[in-house]
């Protein structure tokens, strides 16, 4: 089967001709849309009452996104807690450290992050025992990083603070498309719920990470393309390695 149209479950990178989708499209000659199979929305304040956690008895936060910056400090505003300059916060990565400037006066702040993974932010929590930590999060999250937490005996509140939503797809023609291209669980379940009784026929399902993957088979479809590989770190790798052995095949 030809690859004519591909159809990734992102929004469009803001500067795309510079993104590798680009140039996948440009040199195998196909079209690549983009379209956002899920919408994150933050929890109320009235909502987030209900689970009884006091952000303001603890003096550390980790963040482990962009996102869950974002919703955290609008929830603290929409509550009316004033984040002490005390506060400690602790970042998966350099840039999402960084990205707290938009926030809080960043030379001001005891901010520590880790280089790309959780356990390398891990390693600096453990010098840190005697906080008591925070970790906004959404409805969706990955279970190892409090499994961690936990086996370390760290001192920590999980708080979903935003949930994931399957996004609305009418105006969607699932079928115009020879490619789907995931990256989360959540959107396989926004495929499945916006079209009840989908049925894959020949398209072409590529997913990203192992829970992806997953989500795929679970949903009974067949998985085609999966990255990370050693040989496709990237999807758009992992894309074009199947477009050469698809060409490869006629």
């Amino acid at each position: 089967m030809k690859v004519k149209n591909i159809l990734v479950s992102q929004p469009k990178p803001s500067d795309f001709e510079k993104s590798p989708y680009w140039q996948l499209s440009r040199k195998h000659n196909i079209d690549i849309d983009f379209n956002k199979f899920i919408t994150v929305e933050g929890l109320s304040a009235k909502e987030f009452r209900k689970s009884r956690i006091q952000i303001l008895d603890h003096s550390a936060i980790i963040f482990t996104s962009r996102s869950a910056i974002d919703h955290f400090f609008k929830l603290a505003k929409d509550l009316r807690n004033e984040i002490p300059d005390t506060m400690k916060y602790f970042c998966m990565s350099e840039a999402t450290a960084f990205y707290l400037q938009k926030y809080i006066q960043y030379r001001k702040r005891k901010i520590f992050y880790g280089k790309h993974s959780f356990k390398d932010l891990l390693e600096i929590i453990k010098k840190h025992k005697d906080e008591k930590y925070l970790l906004p999060c959404s409805d969706i999250h990955k279970q190892n990083i409090s499994r961690q937490l936990e086996s370390y005996n760290i001192n920590f509140t999980k708080a979903i603070i935003y949930k994931t939503l399957a996004s609305d797809l009418s105006s969607l023609n699932i079928k115009d498309y020879d490619m789907l291209v995931f990256f989360s669980p959540s959107g396989i379940k926004s495929l499945m719920k916006n079209f009840p009784g989908y049925e894959q026929g020949e398209t072409i399902i590529g997913a990203f990470g192992p829970t992806t993957t997953k989500a795929v088979k679970d949903a009974g479809l067949e998985l085609n393309i999966n990255a990370p590989t050693k040989t496709a770190p990237s999807m758009t790798m992992a894309i074009e390695q199947y477009l050469i052995k698809n060409q490869k095949k006629k």
